[in-house]
């Protein structure tokens, strides 16, 4: 699905670049896109998307860090310790320090 979505913005962007219509063929892409980013399916697709993305990186931190152990230097072990107490004392956030909005 990504790769095909990636395809028709290309696709797109490279009509629009290459392109003689001018303007006003411009405008109407701009339009359109702007429709489709505004439909709830696509704007649903896209969250589903965004928090299946967080849960893969969640999950992919744990697989990492339980494999890489004690083989990382101690500034890098450091600096996770202090990111996970901030995250502890403040708005719940995922592994990576950010929040899910």
């Amino acid at each position: 699905m990504r790769y095909k979505l990636t395809f028709v913005v290309g696709l797109a962007l490279g009509y629009v670049l290459g392109t003689r219509a001018g303007r006003e063929r411009y405008e109407q892409l701009k339009k359109s896109a702007r429709q489709v980013s505004q439909n709830p399916a696509v704007r649903n697709t896209a969250e589903s998307a965004a928090q299946q993305g967080r849960e893969f990186a969640g999950k992919a931190y744990h697989v990492v860090s339980d494999k890489v152990g004690d083989h990382v230097p101690d500034s890098v072990a450091q600096r996770v310790r202090s990111l996970r107490e901030r995250n502890t004392d403040g708005a719940a956030g995922d592994d990576w320090g950010t929040s899910n909005t």
